[in-house]
């Protein structure tokens, strides 16, 4: 079958060369020009190419005279700019970045996403970026850095400026409802040099702007994705805002890393693995709803999200009898099932998995220390389609995911009703239990 495909592919390619290259033949006898050879390029082109040479060099022979003469006057800020045009994070760029304390309640990812943005933007003048017209929902706006833009006539309106006055100057963009755009201008300023460009929408709109998410993994610059609302649980607004195939579809992207943290704490380091990454775009997965923010003296560090994925409480019984993992906020969920689960005696590892492509490139020997290979009964939790997590869970594991669009209903009524919640991820978990017994598991 494939023999016969493969054939039959090149039989099309054969076919398509031959027509493509009578119709190259007549452009050119339409144009005048020569038939050979079959790559000509004319005199007049050639020498007006080879002028740009020129223009070129005077060019960047110009720039070095000015930069040069801009470090003798101004040292400090020649240097700065250096930096940046070399990608560098100064340093204590992140030396202001909040720690979380503990908090049952919590906060929305993107809330605490805003908090760490506006605690380093002070100390990494690189970063730049804005929203599709959803500043105040995605809660990346730069506090006080202004907005980019022709400053305010006397007496015009500046509603929608962050308090920093519009100017050449402003860090914050107002992209406007068109995230496809904004997609290409993020991709412009990586692509300059000089910026570390941000973009931020909900998660649902990724679907207008997935072309410049994809080019910019292509190319392989240096990208911010903010997505928010990243679940059904931002509720009334319903199915048309609901993600639900969007995780799979943009974990689809080679070269895209993507990172939905599961509370404030990883939100903090994602956000600086986010900054510290150089070859390739990286998008975060944030919440509408608030999530606890884990005691971090009780469960691993945070910081195992430089991994992509790490256990975050473990039972004493080594290796345990069942696995739990999760992304994002589903990692509250199944931390409450956990307990329920070891009060009646089941020793449950708890995994927060806040990005594949980030564990995917660990050392084997890691990702079987934190999934034993032995330990088959596995289930995985998140707010989306079941596709890709059968590779974590094996053939014997469950995922519990959505596999249709979500409804219009306010948010705990949606999780109750498709099944997140923790009496259900207990008796979906109990049910992996007996296959321990089967021979086939050895």
């Amino acid at each position: 079958m494939t023999d016969t495909l493969d054939r039959q592919c090149i039989d099309t390619l054969r076919f398509l060369s031959v027509d493509m290259v009578q119709h190259v033949k007549k452009t050119k006898e339409a144009l005048g020009w020569s038939i050979e050879p079959p790559f000509l390029v004319p005199e007049a082109a050639l020498a007006h190419f080879r002028e740009a040479l020129g223009r070129g060099k005077t060019a960047e022979d110009d720039w070095n005279e000015r930069i040069g003469a801009y470090a003798q006057g101004f040292p400090e800020l020649a240097h700065e700019l250096q930096g940046q045009l070399r990608e560098e994070l100064p340093d204590g760029w992140d030396a202001d970045v909040p720690v979380f304390a503990a908090d049952a309640k919590g906060m929305a990812t993107r809330v605490a996403g805003g908090k760490v943005m506006n605690a380093i933007a002070p100390r990494l003048p690189a970063l730049s970026g804005g929203s599709a017209d959803l500043d105040p929902s995605t809660h990346t706006a730069l506090k006080g850095e202004g907005d980019f833009n022709s400053p305010l006539t006397p007496g015009e309106d500046d509603e929608g400026s962050d308090g920093g006055g519009w100017s050449h100057g402003g860090r914050n963009i107002h992209f406007g409802v068109r995230e496809h755009a904004m997609g290409a201008i993020a991709n412009g300023l990586a692509a300059h040099d000089g910026f570390i460009g941000y973009g931020s929408t909900f998660l649902i709109f990724s679907d207008y702007m997935r072309p410049p998410v994809r080019l910019a993994a292509l190319m392989g610059i240096h990208v911010v994705h903010v997505f928010t609302h990243d679940s059904l649980a931002l509720g009334e607004d319903g199915p048309t805002h609901q993600p639900v195939e969007q995780l799979a579809n943009l974990r689809a992207i080679p070269r895209l890393t993507l990172i939905r943290p599961a509370d404030a704490n990883e939100t903090a380091v994602a956000w600086r693995v986010a900054l510290e990454t150089r070859d390739r775009p990286v998008l975060l997965a944030l919440t509408r709803q608030d999530v606890p923010t884990l005691d971090r003296s009780r469960y691993a560090s945070a910081e195992g999200v430089r991994r992509g994925a790490y256990v975050l409480a473990d039972a004493e019984k080594t290796p345990p009898s069942l696995i739990l993992m999760a992304s994002g906020s589903e990692v509250g969920l199944i931390v409450a099932a956990a307990e329920r689960l070891g009060a009646e005696g089941v020793a449950v590892r708890c995994v927060s998995m806040p990005s594949w492509e980030l564990f995917e490139a660990q050392p084997k020997s890691y990702r079987d220390e934190v999934l034993p290979p032995q330990v088959t009964a596995r289930l995985a939790i998140e707010l989306g389609v079941r596709q890709g997590w059968d590779r974590y869970v094996g053939n014997r594991g469950d995922m519990l995911g959505i596999d249709r669009f979500g409804a219009s209903a306010p948010a705990q009524v949606l999780l109750e009703r498709y099944g997140f919640t923790v009496e259900n991820v207990v008796a979906r978990a109990r049910a992996l239990l007996p296959r321990l017994g089967d021979p086939h598991d050895a």
